[in-house]
């Protein structure tokens, strides 16, 4: 049995890239999955997939940038199932490149409504119940880009996320929730693009390493999916 038999887990950024990843991994772990994207249509295939191999999903879908549509998908899962035991916090979005002193003040504005604020209020939302039950599980995904101006929005984003973490990690000790970060790696994907060195793939299984720490497991903690590759795969 895993720990993670029978929990309820929310994966936001599922359709594709490092969520659907994740979510095709969590199909041996016999526990109940919600694969968020933008749009029903966009999660179907994932859907289809993991239906075939036994797992009990749902396809939920928000604009996360979209206020109302974040509590929709809140009051969804809250109204469905009473809560979540896990969240995966993957989705994010890249600003476009702009060149130094460019960048537009709407590109700030986007990257932190769907990179910081929507992740603040899921956990927001979900936390206190997993407190409450006494074993939670919090994975918010970061990124190692550095010293790329022309990408400040996406890069500032993280680095929110990273605060908010190591902000809220110290209330969560003697909880059994545990918050974690997650830097997948630079990915081929699309948001990572073509000439990033690792295929997505390889986020596996360091990716998973967050959910299945034990209950006494320090939150805050940094995990880097490429640590823990053996396949030597690019």
């Amino acid at each position: 049995m895993s720990l993670l038999t029978n929990k309820r887990i929310l994966i936001t950024g599922a359709s594709r890239g490092v969520g659907e990843q994740i979510a095709l991994a969590l199909a041996d772990h016999s526990c109940q999955l919600f694969v968020h994207s933008r749009t029903l249509a966009n999660s179907a295939e994932l859907v289809a997939r993991l239906k075939k191999k036994g797992v009990q999903v749902e396809a939920v879908a928000a604009q996360l940038e979209n206020e109302s549509d974040v509590a929709t998908l809140i009051k969804t899962i809250q109204d469905g199932v009473g809560g979540l035991d896990v969240l995966y916090n993957n989705a994010a979005i890249m600003s476009p490149w702009s060149e130094a002193h460019t960048t537009p003040a709407a590109d700030y504005r986007l990257s932190f409504e769907v990179n910081v604020i929507a992740l603040a209020k899921l956990c927001d939302a979900f936390l206190p119940g997993m407190v409450e039950r006494g074993w939670g599980r919090i994975v918010n995904v970061t990124s190692g880009i550095e010293n790329i101006r022309e990408l400040l929005p996406y890069s500032i984003s993280k680095a929110a996320v990273d605060r908010y973490v190591r902000d809220v990690a110290p209330s969560l000790k003697d909880t059994g929730v545990v918050m974690s970060l997650l830097d997948p790696g630079w990915l081929r994907t699309s948001l990572g693009g073509e000439q990033a060195p690792n295929s997505v793939e390889t986020c596996i299984p360091g990716a998973l390493v967050p959910l299945l720490l034990p209950d006494d497991a320090a939150s805050g903690q940094f995990f880097c999916a490429q640590d823990y590759r053996s396949d030597g795969a690019p």
